[in-house]
């Protein structure tokens, strides 16, 4: 007898089943009864719904009762001693969310929301962090939300820098952290670029990075205590995580390729001089291949494009820059100071 088969052939006739109605056609103990149901749930061909004596089984999308409850989850959480993977572990079992759901996008889920939340876990400094995870019509979401130092405050003391516009620009270089022996800066990175859409909202600034239209946006906003990072993946998604670390990594290298957007340096200018050049170099030396986005630029003076393609090559000689959506004036500019 395949337990599993009558499981289903119950559930399908009735619309959903208690242990015991299994127990009574079968005669095996509950015990044995739950384990089939287990392997079920794991797989995402039945959920549970209640608790104790009220519990009863369904497929997914059939349990007749308030679906919303189902597909979302609120937690607040104390961030002193709190591991990531036990949050995620109670929001796996959540009801819904992640029923017919394919492995590869689950998996895309459970990095972004681990690394997410261990961010908040370790540079916070806030003693709560506020946790919605919720399945929408056509994508899974998650925020975190904290109030503490707030994630442009931190990397501006770090790295001595003026504002939170300068601290948007190294975060989305990647390799940035506050906490260089415990974290490598490569959560927010990838998180980012995994995400069908993802948010970053702290002090005055809210960094859009939508990648259904591939654009970045960044925006002002009220002052914002703390740090709020919400994340979007489609239900459908064919995006894997390896596809993703492969694209930002050369050979064996790791972590070596980041991808620079250098209308986020423009800071309202027309051109983009010297000293825009040397922002965006900055901190470059972690990487191997560095591609340059002029989408959105008009031009570049000739000074910027001399000292990223000539001057900053000619020290970092095992370092390689290349581009793209440049219009040909950018074009011009580039292999004038000696770039291909």
């Amino acid at each position: 007898m395949d337990i599993k088969e009558l499981i289903k052939k119950e559930i399908e006739k009735k619309g959903s089943i208690k242990v015991s109605d299994i127990v009574k056609i079968t005669g095996l103990t509950r015990a044995g009864i739950n384990k089939h149901l287990q392997v079920l749930k794991d797989r995402n061909e039945v959920v549970l719904v209640g608790k104790s004596n009220r519990t009863r089984y369904y497929f997914p999308g059939k349990t007749g009762s308030n679906n919303a409850e189902l597909l979302r989850v609120h937690k607040v959480v104390l961030t002193k001693g709190l591991e990531e993977h036990n949050v995620l572990q109670e929001v796996k079992q959540s009801k819904e969310i992640f029923a017919g759901v394919s492995p590869e996008v689950q998996s895309i889920f459970y990095y972004a929301f681990t690394e997410m939340l261990n961010n908040a876990i370790d540079h916070s400094r806030s003693e709560k962090a506020d946790i919605v995870v919720e399945r929408q019509n056509e994508s899974i979401y998650f925020s975190i939300t904290d109030k503490g130092v707030g994630i442009f405050n931190n990397i501006i003391k770090k790295n001595k820098l003026k504002n939170s516009m300068e601290a948007i620009q190294d975060i989305i270089k990647g390799k940035q952290t506050t906490m260089p022996k415990r974290h490598s800066g490569e959560g927010v990175f990838f998180t980012s670029r995994i995400a069908d859409k993802f948010i970053l909202k702290s002090s005055k600034k809210k960094v859009v990075f939508d990648n259904v239209i591939n654009d970045i946006f960044i925006l002002d906003r009220k002052e914002f205590k703390g740090t709020q990072v919400s994340f979007w993946i489609g239900l459908k998604s064919e995006k894997t995580l390896k596809e993703l670390f492969d694209s930002f990594s050369d050979n064996d290298y790791g972590f070596s390729k980041t991808e620079i957007s250098v209308k986020l340096y423009k800071e309202g200018q027309e051109y983009v001089s010297r000293s825009q050049a040397k922002r965006i170099l900055s901190g470059l030396e972690e990487f191997k291949t560095i591609e340059l986005d002029f989408d959105k630029v008009k031009t570049v003076g000739q000074s910027f494009a001399d000292e990223i393609f000539r001057v900053w090559l000619s020290e970092h000689k095992d370092k390689k820059i290349t581009y793209k959506n440049a219009n040909e004036n950018i074009v011009f500019m580039i292999k004038r100071a000696g770039g291909k």
